[in-house]
C-alpha cells in the first residue's frame, strides 16, 4: 500500500518519504478502513517536520490526523464492511500511524459514521478544521449567539477553520468580518460570505485600554496571543469568543476586566478529544448547515508526493482554504 512515511536518519532528523510499504507494518486493532481521502491541518505540518513538530515520538511514522474511507474489516460491531466513516483526533497522526496511508487501523472508538449526504471527499474537505469550525459556532451558539446580536469576527479567516466558520456563519445569516494578514484573499472571504474584511495589522496588537467599543457579538479566534487580547476587549456585553488555535501566540496579555464588567465568555474548543455524541452532532450539523457549493471554493486538490511542500506552507500560513488528499 502506498504511503507517506516519516523515517528518522541517524542524526536524528526526519524525513518524508512517499513509498509502498508492507500491510503487516500496521498495528492491529479492531477495524480496518480503506482510506480514500485525507487533508492537511497544522498539525500534519508539524509531523512532518524534520523534529516532529514535538508531536511524534517514535519513528517510523505515518502522520495524517485526519482521514475518511470506506470499513474493509471490523471486530466492533458499530461498523460493518461496507459502511462510510470519518475519523478526527485521538492523537492518530501523532501517536498513533495516520491517514496518509492507503489503509489504517484503528479502533472503532475513534469512528464517526458519515451522515447521509456527505461523501468521503467532502468530510475531508471538512476534516479536522472545519469540524472544529462547527465545534466552535455550535458552541456561540449553546452561549447565546444569534444573528440579530450583532457582526461576528473571524480570525485568521482564509486560514482552513475560519474559512469554513465564515461560511457556515454566513449561511446561518450571521454578519461576518473576516480577520486575514493576506489582503490578496479578500475576494476569498467575500465568496464564502464575509460582508467584512478587516486587515491583521489593525486588531494584531494590544492596547492599554482593557475596553473598547462594543463590536462583536461573537468570535471564532484561531489566532490567540495580542489578537484575541485586543478582541476580548471589543466583545459585546454578554459576547463570547470560541478559541480554537494560537497561531500569533500560547500567552494572553490582557486583564479580567472583560470578563467582570461586559460578562464576556472564553471558550476553549477541542477536537482531539470530543465525546462521540459531539462529533456526530457537529458532522450532522456540517451536513445541514455548510453549503457544499462553497466548500468546493476552497478545496486544493493534492497527493502524497505533494504533501512535504504543502506541510512547509502551512506552518507558514500560505495555504488557503482546505487541502484535499486523494489516496
Amino acid at each position: 500500500m502506498r504511503a507517506l512515511i516519516m523515517e528518522q536518519g541517524p542524526d536524528g532528523v526526519a524525513q518524508p518519504v512517499v513509498k509502498d510499504i508492507d500491510g503487516g507494518l500496521l498495528v492491529k486493532r479492531d477495524v480496518t478502513v480503506k482510506v480514500e481521502y485525507s487533508t492537511l491541518n497544522y498539525k500534519d505540518g508539524l509531523c512532518m517536520s524534520p523534529k516532529g513538530g514535538g508531536l511524534v515520538r517514535t519513528y517510523p511514522h505515518i502522520p495524517g490526523i485526519d482521514f475518511a474511507g470506506t470499513v474493509e474489516a471490523s471486530e466492533d460491531s458499530r461498523f460493518s464492511p461496507g459502511d462510510k466513516v470519518v475519523l478526527t483526533g485521538w492523537r492518530v497522526g501523532e501517536t498513533y500511524w495516520g491517514g496518509y496511508c492507503q489503509e489504517a487501523r484503528v479502533d472503532g472508538d475513534w469512528l464517526v459514521p458519515l451522515p447521509d449526504g456527505i461523501t468521503t471527499a467532502q468530510a475531508m474537505s471538512v476534516g479536522t478544521a472545519g469540524l472544529t469550525a462547527m465545534l466552535a459556532v455550535q458552541a456561540l451558539e449553546d452561549h447565546g449567539l444569534k444573528p440579530e446580536n450583532g457582526p461576528v469576527l473571524v480570525t485568521g479567516a482564509a486560514g482552513g477553520v475560519g474559512s469554513v466558520a465564515t461560511a457556515i456563519l454566513a449561511n446561518l445569516g450571521y454578519e461576518v468580518a473576516g480577520v486575514t494578514g493576506r489582503p490578496e484573499q479578500a475576494d476569498y472571504l467575500k465568496s464564502l460570505g464575509a460582508s467584512q474584511i478587516i486587515a491583521r495589522g489593525d486588531i494584531n496588537e494590544t492596547v492599554k485600554r482593557p475596553l473598547e467599543s462594543e463590536t462583536w457579538a461573537g468570535c471564532v479566534d484561531a489566532v490567540g496571543g495580542d489578537m484575541l487580547a485586543r478582541v476580548l476587549g471589543q466583545m459585546k456585553y454578554g459576547g463570547s469568543v470560541a478559541a480554537v488555535g494560537l497561531a500569533g501566540g500560547a500567552g494572553l496579555p490582557t486583564t479580567v476586566i472583560p470578563f467582570l464588567l461586559r460578562g464576556v465568555n472564553l471558550l476553549g474548543i477541542d477536537s482531539v478529544m470530543q465525546p462521540f455524541e459531539n462529533r456526530q452532532r457537529a458532522w450532522a450539523r456540517v451536513a445541514k448547515d455548510l453549503p457544499m457549493d462553497k466548500l468546493e471554493a476552497m478545496v486544493v486538490p493534492a497527493t502524497l508526493e505533494d504533501l512535504p511542500q504543502l506541510g512547509a506552507d502551512i506552518l507558514k500560513g500560505q495555504v488557503k482554504g482546505r487541502v484535499l488528499v486523494k489516496l
